[in-house]
Protein backbone atom coordinates (compact mmCIF):
# COMPACT_ATOMS: atom_id res chain seq x y z
CA UNK A 1 0.00 0.00 0.00
CA UNK A 2 1.40 3.26 -1.25
CA UNK A 3 1.90 6.35 1.49
CA UNK A 4 -1.25 8.11 -0.50
CA UNK A 5 -3.29 4.84 0.08
CA UNK A 6 -2.77 4.76 3.73
CA UNK A 7 -5.48 6.60 5.64
CA UNK A 8 -4.95 9.58 7.84
CA UNK A 9 -3.97 8.79 11.09
CA UNK A 10 -7.18 9.69 13.81
CA UNK A 11 -6.60 13.18 14.83
CA UNK A 12 -8.35 15.36 17.46
CA UNK A 13 -10.70 16.81 14.94
CA UNK A 14 -11.72 13.10 13.47
CA UNK A 15 -12.42 12.10 17.39
CA UNK A 16 -14.91 14.94 17.99
CA UNK A 17 -16.45 14.27 14.62
CA UNK A 18 -16.92 10.43 15.69
CA UNK A 19 -18.22 11.22 18.69
CA UNK A 20 -20.64 13.77 17.61
CA UNK A 21 -21.79 11.11 14.75
CA UNK A 22 -21.91 8.15 17.45
CA UNK A 23 -24.06 10.50 20.22
CA UNK A 24 -26.49 11.51 16.74
CA UNK A 25 -27.14 7.91 16.07
CA UNK A 26 -27.67 7.16 19.45
CA UNK A 27 -30.77 9.59 19.15
CA UNK A 28 -31.88 9.83 15.89
CA UNK A 29 -32.45 5.76 15.29
CA UNK A 30 -32.94 4.35 11.79
CA UNK A 31 -31.53 7.29 9.89
CA UNK A 32 -27.80 7.77 9.47
CA UNK A 33 -27.86 8.37 6.24
CA UNK A 34 -29.65 11.72 7.12
CA UNK A 35 -26.62 12.08 10.07
CA UNK A 36 -24.06 11.17 7.69
CA UNK A 37 -25.61 13.98 4.98
CA UNK A 38 -25.93 16.14 7.92
CA UNK A 39 -22.53 16.57 9.21
CA UNK A 40 -21.18 16.67 5.07
CA UNK A 41 -23.47 19.33 4.72
CA UNK A 42 -21.48 21.51 8.08
CA UNK A 43 -18.45 20.43 7.09
CA UNK A 44 -18.69 21.92 3.10
CA UNK A 45 -20.66 24.81 4.05
CA UNK A 46 -23.79 24.08 2.44
CA UNK A 47 -27.40 24.38 3.31
CA UNK A 48 -29.56 21.15 3.63
CA UNK A 49 -33.05 20.79 2.72
CA UNK A 50 -34.58 17.38 3.63
CA UNK A 51 -37.89 15.98 2.35
CA UNK A 52 -39.65 12.91 4.17
CA UNK A 53 -42.95 12.19 5.27
CA UNK A 54 -44.32 13.53 8.41
CA UNK A 55 -42.65 11.32 11.41
CA UNK A 56 -39.18 10.72 10.22
CA UNK A 57 -37.49 12.87 12.43
CA UNK A 58 -36.25 15.16 10.04
CA UNK A 59 -36.79 18.43 12.53
CA UNK A 60 -35.84 16.22 15.21
CA UNK A 61 -32.53 15.37 13.44
CA UNK A 62 -31.88 18.80 12.86
CA UNK A 63 -32.42 19.97 16.43
CA UNK A 64 -30.12 17.46 17.79
CA UNK A 65 -27.36 18.60 15.74
CA UNK A 66 -27.77 22.19 16.18
CA UNK A 67 -28.30 21.89 20.33
CA UNK A 68 -24.81 19.34 19.75
CA UNK A 69 -23.16 23.26 17.60
CA UNK A 70 -22.08 25.97 20.42
CA UNK A 71 -24.04 28.79 17.80
CA UNK A 72 -27.24 30.45 18.14
CA UNK A 73 -30.08 28.29 16.48
CA UNK A 74 -33.36 29.29 15.44
CA UNK A 75 -36.56 27.74 14.44
CA UNK A 76 -39.11 29.15 11.90
CA UNK A 77 -42.39 27.09 11.53
CA UNK A 78 -43.10 28.24 7.60
CA UNK A 79 -46.81 28.83 6.92
CA UNK A 80 -48.83 30.46 4.07
CA UNK A 81 -49.27 34.46 5.66
CA UNK A 82 -45.36 34.36 6.69
CA UNK A 83 -44.07 37.89 5.91
CA UNK A 84 -40.43 38.47 4.98
CA UNK A 85 -39.77 40.86 7.65
CA UNK A 86 -40.94 37.75 10.13
CA UNK A 87 -37.31 36.01 9.03
CA UNK A 88 -35.38 39.34 8.17
CA UNK A 89 -36.38 41.15 11.12
CA UNK A 90 -38.10 45.19 10.65
CA UNK A 91 -37.03 48.60 11.27
CA UNK A 92 -38.67 49.87 14.64
CA UNK A 93 -39.65 53.55 14.60
CA UNK A 94 -37.63 54.63 18.43
CA UNK A 95 -39.56 58.09 19.29
CA UNK A 96 -37.41 58.70 22.55
CA UNK A 97 -34.29 58.95 19.58
CA UNK A 98 -35.78 60.14 16.55
CA UNK A 99 -35.10 57.65 14.82
CA UNK A 100 -35.40 53.94 13.01
CA UNK A 101 -33.98 51.19 14.52
CA UNK A 102 -33.15 47.55 13.40
CA UNK A 103 -34.67 44.16 14.94
CA UNK A 104 -32.79 41.79 13.61
CA UNK A 105 -34.79 38.27 12.69
CA UNK A 106 -34.36 34.75 13.28
CA UNK A 107 -32.51 34.27 10.10
CA UNK A 108 -29.36 36.10 11.88
CA UNK A 109 -29.00 33.00 13.69
CA UNK A 110 -25.92 30.81 12.72
CA UNK A 111 -28.24 27.80 12.36
CA UNK A 112 -31.35 28.19 10.70
CA UNK A 113 -34.28 25.33 10.92
CA UNK A 114 -36.97 26.24 7.99
CA UNK A 115 -39.80 23.84 8.90
CA UNK A 116 -41.87 23.05 6.01
CA UNK A 117 -40.71 25.68 3.66
CA UNK A 118 -42.78 24.94 0.92
CA UNK A 119 -45.20 26.76 2.82
CA UNK A 120 -43.91 30.31 2.57
CA UNK A 121 -45.10 32.48 -0.39
CA UNK A 122 -42.66 33.69 -3.04
CA UNK A 123 -41.66 37.08 -1.04
CA UNK A 124 -40.20 35.10 2.01
CA UNK A 125 -38.48 32.53 -0.85
CA UNK A 126 -37.02 35.40 -2.13
CA UNK A 127 -35.97 36.84 0.84
CA UNK A 128 -34.11 33.87 2.25
CA UNK A 129 -32.93 33.22 -1.67
CA UNK A 130 -30.89 36.33 -0.84
CA UNK A 131 -29.65 35.13 2.52
CA UNK A 132 -28.25 31.83 1.27
CA UNK A 133 -26.39 32.89 -1.83
CA UNK A 134 -25.07 35.94 -0.35
CA UNK A 135 -24.47 35.40 3.39
CA UNK A 136 -26.39 38.84 3.95
CA UNK A 137 -29.82 40.40 4.40
CA UNK A 138 -30.62 43.49 2.69
CA UNK A 139 -34.11 46.01 5.02
CA UNK A 140 -34.76 48.87 3.58
CA UNK A 141 -32.07 50.81 2.47
CA UNK A 142 -29.37 48.90 4.31
CA UNK A 143 -27.47 45.29 3.88
CA UNK A 144 -26.40 43.19 6.80
CA UNK A 145 -23.99 40.67 7.15
CA UNK A 146 -24.94 37.12 8.50
CA UNK A 147 -22.73 35.13 10.48
CA UNK A 148 -19.87 33.80 9.65
CA UNK A 149 -20.58 30.17 10.26
CA UNK A 150 -24.34 30.12 8.73
CA UNK A 151 -26.03 27.14 7.75
CA UNK A 152 -30.20 26.92 6.55
CA UNK A 153 -31.85 23.66 7.42
CA UNK A 154 -35.20 23.28 5.75
CA UNK A 155 -37.53 20.19 5.59
CA UNK A 156 -40.56 19.49 3.80
CA UNK A 157 -42.99 16.74 3.35
CA UNK A 158 -43.76 15.70 -0.13
CA UNK A 159 -47.33 14.29 0.91
CA UNK A 160 -49.68 17.41 1.40
CA UNK A 161 -49.69 19.53 -1.50
CA UNK A 162 -52.77 22.16 -0.81
CA UNK A 163 -51.19 25.20 0.81
CA UNK A 164 -47.85 24.92 -0.64
CA UNK A 165 -45.60 27.12 -2.65
CA UNK A 166 -43.19 24.88 -4.50
CA UNK A 167 -39.32 25.73 -4.63
CA UNK A 168 -38.17 27.66 -7.89
CA UNK A 169 -35.35 25.63 -9.25
CA UNK A 170 -33.22 29.33 -8.57
CA UNK A 171 -33.60 28.57 -4.86
CA UNK A 172 -33.44 24.71 -4.88
CA UNK A 173 -29.89 25.72 -6.68
CA UNK A 174 -28.40 27.13 -3.05
CA UNK A 175 -29.29 23.97 -1.34
CA UNK A 176 -25.92 22.21 -1.34
CA UNK A 177 -27.81 18.93 -1.14
CA UNK A 178 -31.67 17.87 -2.09
CA UNK A 179 -32.27 14.50 0.52
CA UNK A 180 -34.70 11.82 0.24
CA UNK A 181 -35.20 9.92 3.23
CA UNK A 182 -37.49 6.87 3.67
CA UNK A 183 -39.41 4.97 6.50
CA UNK A 184 -36.69 2.21 8.61
CA UNK A 185 -36.28 -1.03 8.42
CA UNK A 186 -38.22 -3.40 10.82
CA UNK A 187 -35.50 -3.99 12.98
CA UNK A 188 -34.57 0.03 13.07
CA UNK A 189 -38.18 0.54 14.08
CA UNK A 190 -38.11 -1.84 17.54
CA UNK A 191 -34.98 0.17 18.34
CA UNK A 192 -37.24 2.80 17.67
CA UNK A 193 -39.99 1.28 19.84
CA UNK A 194 -37.43 0.76 22.54
CA UNK A 195 -35.76 4.05 22.79
CA UNK A 196 -38.97 6.29 22.88
CA UNK A 197 -40.26 3.69 26.32
CA UNK A 198 -36.75 4.68 27.71
CA UNK A 199 -37.62 8.53 26.71
CA UNK A 200 -40.80 7.99 28.36
CA UNK A 201 -39.71 6.63 31.50
CA UNK A 202 -37.10 9.11 31.64
CA UNK A 203 -39.48 12.21 31.23
CA UNK A 204 -41.87 10.48 33.98
CA UNK A 205 -38.98 9.77 36.62
CA UNK A 206 -38.03 13.21 35.90
CA UNK A 207 -34.44 12.52 34.92
CA UNK A 208 -32.57 12.99 31.25
CA UNK A 209 -33.08 10.77 28.38
CA UNK A 210 -29.69 11.38 27.35
CA UNK A 211 -27.01 8.28 28.52
CA UNK A 212 -24.06 10.59 29.54
CA UNK A 213 -23.36 14.75 28.64
CA UNK A 214 -23.66 16.02 25.27
CA UNK A 215 -20.99 17.33 23.18
CA UNK A 216 -20.68 20.44 22.34
CA UNK A 217 -19.14 21.35 18.86
CA UNK A 218 -16.93 25.02 18.86
CA UNK A 219 -17.54 26.81 15.99
CA UNK A 220 -13.50 26.65 16.23
CA UNK A 221 -13.56 23.25 15.28
CA UNK A 222 -16.14 23.69 12.57
CA UNK A 223 -14.10 26.19 10.80
CA UNK A 224 -10.53 24.02 11.58
CA UNK A 225 -12.59 20.96 9.86
CA UNK A 226 -13.68 22.62 6.61
CA UNK A 227 -10.01 23.99 5.89
CA UNK A 228 -8.98 19.96 6.75
CA UNK A 229 -11.74 18.87 4.27
CA UNK A 230 -10.10 21.49 1.88
CA UNK A 231 -6.98 20.06 2.08
CA UNK A 232 -7.88 16.57 1.09
CA UNK A 233 -5.99 14.67 -2.10
CA UNK A 234 -8.34 14.33 -5.04
CA UNK A 235 -6.59 12.52 -7.99
CA UNK A 236 -6.56 14.93 -11.28
CA UNK A 237 -8.43 11.79 -13.00
CA UNK A 238 -11.22 11.46 -10.08
CA UNK A 239 -11.33 15.60 -11.02
CA UNK A 240 -12.13 14.44 -14.50
CA UNK A 241 -14.57 11.80 -13.71
CA UNK A 242 -16.23 14.27 -11.69
CA UNK A 243 -16.42 17.02 -14.14
CA UNK A 244 -17.68 14.31 -16.59
CA UNK A 245 -20.71 13.51 -14.62
CA UNK A 246 -21.78 17.43 -14.36
CA UNK A 247 -21.26 17.68 -17.78
CA UNK A 248 -22.69 14.76 -18.88
CA UNK A 249 -25.96 16.19 -17.35
CA UNK A 250 -25.96 19.02 -20.02
CA UNK A 251 -24.95 17.00 -23.12
CA UNK A 252 -25.49 12.88 -22.18
CA UNK A 253 -25.51 12.44 -26.40
CA UNK A 254 -22.07 10.52 -25.83
CA UNK A 255 -23.28 7.88 -23.46
CA UNK A 256 -27.20 7.75 -24.45
CA UNK A 257 -29.10 9.75 -27.11
CA UNK A 258 -32.04 8.45 -25.24
CA UNK A 259 -31.16 9.97 -21.87
CA UNK A 260 -29.85 13.33 -23.64
CA UNK A 261 -33.36 13.84 -25.09
CA UNK A 262 -34.50 13.73 -21.70
CA UNK A 263 -32.77 16.28 -19.89
CA UNK A 264 -34.13 19.40 -20.30
CA UNK A 265 -31.02 20.68 -18.19
CA UNK A 266 -28.70 20.24 -16.39
CA UNK A 267 -26.21 20.92 -13.64
CA UNK A 268 -24.60 24.29 -13.43
CA UNK A 269 -20.82 24.54 -12.54
CA UNK A 270 -22.10 25.38 -8.64
CA UNK A 271 -22.69 21.78 -9.15
CA UNK A 272 -19.38 20.70 -10.07
CA UNK A 273 -18.22 22.75 -6.72
CA UNK A 274 -21.10 20.96 -4.81
CA UNK A 275 -19.85 17.48 -5.73
CA UNK A 276 -16.26 18.23 -5.42
CA UNK A 277 -16.61 19.57 -1.51
CA UNK A 278 -19.47 17.06 -0.37
CA UNK A 279 -17.36 14.06 -2.21
CA UNK A 280 -14.29 15.59 0.03
CA UNK A 281 -16.31 16.32 3.35
CA UNK A 282 -17.28 12.06 2.95
CA UNK A 283 -14.05 10.71 2.38
CA UNK A 284 -12.81 13.03 5.75
CA UNK A 285 -15.67 12.07 7.94
CA UNK A 286 -14.30 8.22 6.70
CA UNK A 287 -10.68 9.26 8.16
CA UNK A 288 -9.23 9.30 4.84
CA UNK A 289 -6.76 12.01 3.64
CA UNK A 290 -8.50 11.37 -0.14
CA UNK A 291 -11.26 10.77 -2.41
CA UNK A 292 -12.20 7.87 -4.13
CA UNK A 293 -14.67 7.26 -6.75
CA UNK A 294 -17.23 5.86 -4.38
CA UNK A 295 -17.22 8.99 -2.33
CA UNK A 296 -18.25 10.60 -5.47
CA UNK A 297 -21.13 8.58 -6.41
CA UNK A 298 -22.16 8.41 -2.70
CA UNK A 299 -23.35 11.96 -2.77
CA UNK A 300 -23.85 12.49 -6.29
CA UNK A 301 -27.26 12.06 -5.95
CA UNK A 302 -28.36 13.64 -3.26
CA UNK A 303 -25.93 16.43 -4.95
CA UNK A 304 -27.74 16.67 -8.44
CA UNK A 305 -31.41 15.78 -8.09
CA UNK A 306 -32.58 18.86 -7.96
CA UNK A 307 -29.98 20.30 -10.76
CA UNK A 308 -30.75 17.96 -12.61
CA UNK A 309 -34.13 18.96 -14.76
CA UNK A 310 -36.19 16.36 -17.16
CA UNK A 311 -37.59 17.44 -20.37
CA UNK A 312 -41.76 18.12 -20.81
CA UNK A 313 -41.34 14.42 -22.73
CA UNK A 314 -39.20 12.64 -19.86
CA UNK A 315 -41.95 14.00 -17.33
CA UNK A 316 -44.61 12.62 -19.57
CA UNK A 317 -42.99 9.46 -19.47
CA UNK A 318 -42.50 9.16 -15.53
CA UNK A 319 -38.65 10.37 -15.09
CA UNK A 320 -37.68 12.86 -12.91
CA UNK A 321 -34.43 14.65 -11.81
CA UNK A 322 -33.63 11.80 -9.23
CA UNK A 323 -33.88 9.21 -12.00
CA UNK A 324 -32.39 10.79 -14.16
CA UNK A 325 -29.21 11.09 -11.86
CA UNK A 326 -29.11 7.87 -11.45
CA UNK A 327 -28.96 6.98 -15.33
CA UNK A 328 -25.86 9.78 -15.18
CA UNK A 329 -24.20 7.22 -12.95
CA UNK A 330 -24.50 4.32 -14.67
CA UNK A 331 -23.59 5.50 -18.24
CA UNK A 332 -20.61 7.13 -16.96
CA UNK A 333 -17.23 5.13 -16.64
CA UNK A 334 -15.60 5.51 -13.37
CA UNK A 335 -11.88 6.32 -13.69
Amino acid sequence: MTEMETPAAPSRLHAVFARLREQLSAEIVGQSALIERLLIALLADGHLLVEGAPGLAKTTAIRALAGRLEADFARVQFTPDLLPADLTGTEVWRPQDGHFEFQPGPIFHSLLLADEINRAPAKVQSALLEAMGERQVTVGRQTYPLPRLFLVMATQNPIEQEGTFPLPEAQLDRFLMYVRIGYPEAAMETEILRLARERARSEHAGASATAGPALRLSQADVFEARTAVLDLHVAPSLERYLIELVLASRDARRYDAALARRIGWGASPRGSIALERCARARAWLAGRDFVTPDDVRAVALDVLRHRVLPSYEAVAEGWDGERLVQALIDKVPLP
